[in-house]
C-alpha cells in the first residue's frame, strides 16, 4: 500500500493565519475557532513569516506571565519555519519532526503557495512507527560515522 502524503493526510485543508501585529490572544481565539493547534504568521497577502503553536502560547506567554492581549504573535512565533512540499510522505515528515523537536510543518506548494499545516496528529500510528524506525536508523548511522 502506498503511503499517504502530508497533503493527503491533513485534517484541515485551509490556511489559518494572522498578520504579525495580531496579539497572542487573537491567535488563541483563531486557533480555538478553527479547532487547530497552530496559526501561521503571514505578511499579507502570502509571505510566511513564522508559526505560533499551542506550545508557544504555553511556554512563551502563560509560563512567563506575558499579557496575551498586548503581546504580538511576532514576539513569540518561530520565525522562518521549516516547510515541506505537499507530496512528501508522512513518515518522512514525522522523521523531521522527531529529529528537530517540533509538531507542525507548513506545507508549501508550487509558486511558494501555502497550502496548510501538517500536524503530527495527522499521522496514523503505522506512519509514526515507520518514522520512529527511520529516525532510529539515522541515529545509528550518525553514531557509526561519528
Amino acid at each position: 500500500m502506498t503511503e499517504r502524503t502530508v497533503f493527503q493526510s491533513m485534517s484541515q485543508k485551509h490556511v489559518v493565519s494572522l498578520g504579525p501585529r495580531a496579539t497572542v490572544y487573537e491567535a488563541a481565539c483563531v486557533m480555538t475557532g478553527a479547532n487547530c493547534s497552530s496559526v501561521l504568521v503571514m505578511d499579507p497577502p502570502d509571505k510566511l513569516l513564522g508559526i505560533v503553536t499551542e506550545r508557544d502560547l504555553m511556554t512563551k506567554v502563560l509560563a512567563k506571565g506575558r499579557n496575551s492581549q498586548t503581546t504580538a504573535v511576532s514576539d513569540v512565533m518561530t520565525p522562518n519555519p521549516q516547510c515541506v512540499p505537499p507530496e512528501m510522505p508522512v513518515s518522512d515528515a514525522v522523521v523531521i519532526m522527531i529529529e528537530r523537536g517540533f509538531r507542525h510543518l507548513p506545507i508549501v506548494g508550487p509558486g511558494a503557495k501555502i497550502l496548510g499545516v501538517f500536524s503530527v496528529r495527522d499521522a496514523l500510528p503505522r506512519e509514526i512507527g515507520n518514522a520512529v524506525s527511520l529516525a532510529e536508523f539515522h541515529e545509528q548511522v550518525n553514531d557509526a560515522l561519528g
